[in-house]
C-alpha cells in the first residue's frame, strides 16, 4: 500500500478499534448498578469489574511494543480486535461476578494488544509536524463510543438485559477485523528486542499486587499484618524491577527515556492527574442511579454532554496549544478540571438538569483538552527508534493510574460511607460529594508537575498542527 493510501485509512482503522474499546467501558460503566443487583452483590464492590480490565492493559502493554516489533503490528493488532471480541463473548455469558472479571481480564489483554500497537503505528506513520492532527482526528471518531455508550448501555439495560451491552462489541469488531487485515501497515523490526521475562514478572507482579490491595482495603477482612506485608512485597517487586532495568540491554521498560523532560513531565504529571479523574466514570453513574434515584437510560444521557463537549474540543485543541503553549495549557487547564471536579459535590436529588449539564460539558471540555496535550508532549522530543519504547510506557503508566484513580475514588467513598448500606441514598450521596472533592483536591495539586515545562516546550508537534496541517 502507498504512503498516501496508509495515511488516509490507517486512522479509521485505529479509530474503529477504539470506537469499540470506549463503548464497551462506558456502556459497563453505566450497567454497573444492575449488573449488582442481577449478581447479588453492592455496586461498589463491582469495581473489580472496570478495575481488572484496566489493570490488565496496565500489565499487558509494556510487552506489546515487543510483540509488534517480533510479530509485525498488522498480525498483532488484528488478533488483539479478535481476543477482545471474544471476551466480549464470554463476559455476556457469564453467570456469576468471579467469571464476568475473569472476562473482563481476558478483554484487558486484547485491548492492550490493541491500543498501543495503534499509535505506534500512528506515530511511525506521521511526521511530528502532523502528530497532533493525526492523534485528534483517530480520537474523534473514538469519542463517538462514549457518546453513544452511555445512553446505549442505559437503553439495553432497560430493555433487556445487562449481558445484551457486551454482544455490541461483535459487530464493531468483525468491522475493525476487516479494517486491519486490509489498511494496517506491518511495521516489524528487523532485529527485534530478546523479550524482557523477568521484568514482566517484577513490572506485572508488583503493579498488579498493588491494585488488589486497593481493591480489596475495606471491602474484606484483612488483617493489617497481611496487609502490611503485601504492600512491601508490591513496592520490593516495583523497585526490584527498577533495579533490573538499568541493568539489562533490553528492558521491559526502559526507564532510561525518562531523562527527557518532556517526556518525563506527561508521563509523571499525566499518572498523578489521572488518579484524580480516574475514578469519575465509575462514580459518576453511581451517583445519577443511586444517588439521584435516576433509571439506568436516563443516568446514560446525562453523561452525553461530556463526550459531545470531548469531541468538540478536538476540533480547537491544536489551535489552542500553538497559540497558549503546552505550559500554560496543562497548569491551568489542570486547575479547572479539578474545580469542575469538586462542584459535583453540590449535585443532589434537587440541583437543576441544566447546572449537570453544564457541569458535564465542563468536564468533557477540559478532560479533552489535558488528554491531548498530556499524549501529544510525551513523544515532542522522543527519537523515531525510541517511538515504540515511548508509546508503551506512556501507554502503561496511563493505564496503572487510571486502575488506581478507580481503586482510590471507590476507597474513598466506601470510606466516607462507614458501616451505613449503600442503598441508603442520602449517606451514599454524602460519601460520593466527600470523594469528589478529594478527587478534585488531588488534581489539582498536580497542577504542580507541569511548572517544570518551559513555555517553548511541545513546540515540534503544536506548531505544525496548530498552522492548519492535517
Amino acid at each position: 500500500m502507498s504512503s498516501s493510501a496508509t495515511k488516509r485509512y490507517l486512522p479509521w482503522v485505529v479509530a474503529t478499534a477504539l470506537f469499540m474499546e470506549q463503548l464497551d467501558s462506558t456502556i459497563v460503566n453505566t450497567a454497573i448498578p444492575s449488573m449488582a443487583a442481577s449478581l447479588n452483590v453492592t455496586p461498589l464492590s463491582l469495581k473489580a469489574v472496570v478495575s481488572s480490565y484496566i489493570l490488565s492493559l496496565a500489565v499487558c502493554i509494556p510487552i506489546s511494543g515487543w510483540m509488534a516489533d517480533r510479530f509485525g503490528a498488522r498480525r498483532v493488532f488484528s488478533s488483539a480486535v479478535a481476543i477482545f471480541t471474544l471476551a466480549s463473548i464470554l463476559c455476556g455469558l457469564s453467570v456469576n461476578a468471579p467469571m464476568l472479571v475473569a472476562a473482563r481480564v481476558l478483554q484487558g489483554v486484547g485491548a492492550a494488544m490493541m491500543m498501543p500497537v495503534g499509535r505506534i503505528c500512528i506515530i511511525r506513520t506521521f511526521p511530528k509536524s502532523e502528530l497532533l492532527a493525526a492523534m485528534n482526528f483517530v480520537i474523534i471518531p473514538a469519542l463517538i463510543g462514549p457518546l453513544l455508550g452511555p445512553t446505549v448501555g442505559g437503553l439495553i439495560v432497560h430493555w433487556l438485559t445487562w449481558r445484551d451491552i457486551f454482544f455490541v462489541n461483535v459487530p464493531v469488531g468483525l468491522a475493525a477485523l476487516l479494517l486491519a487485515q486490509r489498511y494496517m501497515p506491518d511495521y516489524q523490526a528487523e532485529q527485534p528486542r530478546p523479550p524482557d521475562l523477568v521484568g514482566l514478572a517484577l513490572f506485572g507482579g508488583g503493579a498488579a499486587l498493588l491494585s488488589w490491595l486497593l481493591e480489596v482495603f475495606g471491602e474484606h477482612q484483612l488483617g493489617p499484618a497481611p496487609a502490611a506485608a503485601l504492600l512491601l512485597l508490591a513496592v520490593a517487586m516495583l523497585a526490584a524491577y527498577v533495579w533490573h532495568a538499568g541493568r539489562v540491554a533490553h528492558p521491559l521498560l526502559r526507564l532510561g527515556l525518562l531523562r527527557i523532560r518532556t517526556f518525563r513531565v506527561s508521563v509523571a504529571g499525566g499518572f498523578v492527574t489521572r488518579l484524580g479523574v480516574g475514578g469519575l466514570p465509575f462514580l459518576l453513574p453511581l451517583l445519577y442511579q443511586l444517588g439521584l434515584g435516576l433509571p439506568a437510560w436516563q443516568s446514560g444521557l446525562m453523561m452525553m454532554p461530556s463526550a459531545a463537549a470531548a469531541m468538540g474540543m478536538k476540533f480547537i485543541s491544536a489551535r489552542v496549544l500553538a497559540r497558549r503553549g503546552y505550559r500554560r495549557v496543562l497548569i491551568v487547564n489542570t486547575v479547572l478540571i479539578g474545580a469542575t471536579i469538586a462542584m459535583y459535590s453540590q449535585v443532589g436529588p434537587g440541583t437543576p438538569l441544566a447546572a449537570i449539564v453544564a457541569l458535564s460539558l465542563c468536564l468533557g471540555f477540559f478532560n479533552s483538552l489535558q488528554f491531548s496535550s498530556m499524549n501529544s508532549l510525551a513523544y515532542a522530543d522522543v527519537d523515531g527508534a525510541d517511538s515504540s519504547m515511548a508509546s508503551t510506557m506512556a501507554s502503561s503508566m496511563q493505564q496503572l493510574s487510571m486502575s488506581f484513580g478507580l481503586a482510590c475514588g471507590s476507597l474513598i467513598t466506601g470510606w466516607f460511607l462507614g458501616g451505613l448500606a449503600q442503598s441508603e441514598r442520602l449517606a451514599l450521596t454524602g460519601a460520593l460529594h466527600y470523594a469528589f472533592l478529594t478527587l478534585a483536591a488531588l488534581t489539582i495539586a498536580s497542577s504542580v508537575t507541569y511548572w517544570r515545562l518551559r513555555p517553548e516546550d511541545g513546540e515540534s508537534i503544536s506548531k505544525g498542527a496548530g498552522a492548519g496541517k492535517t
